[in-house]
């Protein structure tokens, strides 16, 4: 049946409105989410520098995004590059774990396992200490380790950390602790003082050169970064080489000054490169430092101090003096940082609970105290877990190692205490029984990634040695017939050699079983330089002497009872 002309003009007018009604929704939405992807949230970080606001673009936190939807991709060159957020209004405190890369770095397969479990634990950022493991190019290419992360790594930890919604916030040193650079002959010319290599020069103009050219490969491959954290912590021997001795003689000056000189060109080239970029840096060198010059310097308008003290225990009205001095100053903002693990000695395998859990209640203390101190802002923590003491010391415990730690840590900043539902919470998350603070040590075979390595280090900590001592060492039928002299000598009598041989053959052959086990789960998170230096350093000085004891055993129980060699 065919429509009356007006009929038809009124279906067609209809359906006009209605395209257009569609169209206008979806530009709306499209405008909606775009607002939303694209927002400006603005945060005061206060450090060492000029002021300056950060923009930076929020990061995707939807964790069913796919991770090829995520990749990392930088501006366009600019004379200012823009970052991806500013959070410079934002009152989410930041709760940052630590990763030093200068020592047992972890593949990135791991990380993809570890980084749910952090953000899980109460985690909302990672502070990445790369070193040696940056994929530098060009001219800075000395300073890759052989295992150093590629250029696609790098991209995959950020995305990786945008799934776990995890903040990614880069640390390079830029005063003190550059022994990866200073190692080198061809930057040796550039030490505060030509035997050490821990400071730099701050009067050779190559310094600030090189320190911007590391600068610029970092942050290039960190664009969503919203902050950078330069270090410049214990910067020894400063003032000690003949430039700086001269430069405070013309310029009646101090170390104080010199310092602060060389860190405000640092701050100032990151922030004019960088459009909203936030600085922060270790307070210690601060400390001392009077608060006129902190002000005079213009550091306070784009940086952040980072109050960090490690011990359980710490004198809280030390550091409350330590944030009123840096309110006085102008910074806006500041951040601590406490320690989950390696803080207890430069070789310790195996991480103390109990102390670490004090160092955290006691920050807990001076967050909550934060009120008194009106004029500056809490901005976040650093949950510092060192691998090394520094560029040349040996490793301390593993990451494994320390993620029960971890856990604790991070859950008593988050639920305001370590109270028996914390606890339990942990123990879920980490697949134990129970937590023995005193003893340092977790019931149970744990089901986090990486809990077989925490597992079998303990074995090796609390067993090898004292098993291996044990059967060398009580038993008197070697002390009788196998000793020094008869194995210098080569001779014995299998006989008596036979009443303790099957003893220490079967601890060898188990320990070795063993070993070759944890070798093999070693060797699924850590690259080859690792496992060889943990094995070295924890292993074979007690494994080396029972292989020894047992080579000889076998080569003299053959001699059958021969003369002594002269």
């Amino acid at each position: 049946m065919a429509f009356p002309r007006n009929q038809k003009l009124n279906l067609l007018r209809l359906t006009v409105l209605l395209i257009v009604a569609l169209a206008g929704i979806k530009f709306i939405f499209r405008d909606s989410v775009s607002l939303d992807l694209h927002k400006h949230i603005s945060k005061d970080n206060d450090f060492w520098g000029k002021a300056g606001e950060e923009k930076e673009e929020a990061k995707p936190d939807s964790q069913a995004q796919e991770l090829s939807a995520v990749k990392i991709m930088g501006p366009k060159e600019e004379t200012k590059k823009q970052l991806s957020k500013d959070f410079s209004t934002t009152e989410m405190e930041m709760r940052l774990v630590h990763l030093d890369l200068k020592g047992a770095a972890p593949k990135v397969s791991y990380l993809e396992q570890v980084f749910p479990l952090l953000s899980k634990l109460g985690a909302n950022g990672i502070l990445v200490e790369y070193e040696d493991m940056f994929p530098f190019k060009g001219e800075l290419e000395t300073l890759k380790s052989p295992y150093a992360y590629s250029e696609d790594d790098v991209e995959r930890i950020q995305q990786l950390a945008a799934l776990n919604k995890l903040e990614v916030v880069p640390l390079v040193q830029t005063f003190g602790h550059v022994e990866f650079i200073l190692k080198h002959d061809k930057y040796r010319y550039l030490r505060e003082v030509e035997r050490f290599p821990n400071s730099l020069n701050p009067h050779v103009p190559d310094t600030l050169s090189l320190l911007k050219s590391v600068l610029s490969q970092v942050m290039d491959k960190h664009r969503h970064s919203a902050w950078i954290h330069i270090g410049a912590d214990e910067v020894f021997h400063l003032g000690e080489g003949m430039d700086s001795k001269n430069w405070i003689s013309r310029n009646n000056g101090d170390v104080g000054k010199m310092y602060l000189n060389h860190i405000k060109e640092v701050v100032n080239f990151l922030v004019s490169q960088y459009k909203g970029l936030q600085v922060l840096m270790w307070d210690d060198m601060l400390r001392k430092i009077s608060v006129g010059a902190i002000q005079e310097s213009g550091i306070p308008k784009h940086a952040s101090p980072v109050l960090w003290f490690y011990a359980p225990d710490f004198d809280t009205e030390q550091l409350g003096k330590f944030i009123s001095k840096y309110a006085d100053s102008g910074f806006k903002s500041v951040w601590f940082a406490s320690a989950f693990k390696g803080t207890t000695g430069p070789a310790q395998a195996w991480t103390p609970l109990n102390y670490h859990l004090k160092n955290h209640l006691s920050w807990l203390k001076v967050i909550q105290a934060m009120s008194k101190f009106p004029l500056i802002k809490f901005q976040g923590i650093a949950l510092t877990g060192w691998q090394r003491y520094d560029h040349y010391s040996v490793l301390c415990e593993l990451l494994p190692v320390g993620i029960p730690s971890l856990a604790m840590c991070l859950q008593t900043l988050v639920n305001g205490g370590f109270t028996e539902a914390t606890k339990k919470k942990i123990l879920d998350m980490l697949g134990f029984q129970n937590i023995q603070l005193e003893k340092s040590t977790c019931d149970g075979n744990g089901a986090f990634p990486g809990s077989e390595v925490y597992r079998m280090v303990e074995q090796i900590n609390s067993q090898l040695k004292e098993s291996i001592a044990k059967v060398l060492e009580e038993e008197s039928a070697i002390k009788g017939w196998f000793s020094p002299y008869h194995r210098k000598h080569q001779f014995g009598n299998p006989r008596n050699l036979e009443n303790f041989g099957s003893k220490v053959l079967k601890v060898h052959e188990d320990w070795e079983n063993f070993l070759q086990n944890f070798r093999s789960q070693l060797e699924s998170i850590y690259f080859p330089d690792t496992v060889e230096e943990w094995m070295e350093e924890n292993v074979n000085p007690d494994m080396d002497r029972l292989r020894e004891f047992v080579r000889d055993y076998r080569e003299i129980i053959r001699l059958n009872a021969k003369p002594k060699t002269l």
